[in-house]
């Protein structure tokens, strides 16, 4: 954990504020995924994926997949669909409309999905549970509700 202090002042002297700006950090270098969630949720046209990634180097191989409650893949986002990660905080590029695999629209109701990133060495990227948004988030699944 690390906290950094900022104060300007000017050629005189004169301080930029009675308080310095405080901010406060936390540098993680497992490779891991945290804070997992789609948004809007429940949606109606469109949703998008937004997630932490910590470590060294973002994932080699990374995807989303939909599935039905009984665990049927209905739809397989891509690397090339998310667009660029980096380190950090990440919203994806990729709007979700809600269809499956061949573009048509999926029923009303819960679904769940579960990423999929893995370095260059094959392993799966840890979870790493932080804060409140990680408990809607649990063994690698989320639910999303698609309401029309």
């Amino acid at each position: 954990d690390y906290t950094l202090i900022v104060q300007g002042k000017d050629m005189a002297d004169n301080l930029s504020g009675a308080n310095p700006k405080t901010v406060n950090f936390r540098v993680i270098s497992d490779e891991a995924v945290t804070q997992v969630l789609n948004y809007p949720n429940p949606f109606t046209t469109s949703t998008e994926f937004i997630f932490t990634l910590t470590g060294q180097d973002v994932p080699d191989q990374m995807s989303i997949s939909i599935m039905t409650l009984s665990g049927k893949v209905v739809k397989e986002i891509t690397q090339q669909e998310l667009g660029p990660m980096r380190i950090g905080i990440n919203r994806s590029a990729y709007k979700w409309d809600g269809t499956d695999e061949y573009g048509e629209k999926l029923a009303n109701g819960v679904y769940l999905y579960r990423v999929n990133f893995r370095n260059s060495a094959g392993e799966q990227y840890k979870k790493r549970a932080e804060g409140k948004l990680d408990s809607y988030f649990k063994h690698n699944i989320g639910k999303l509700v698609i309401m029309r």
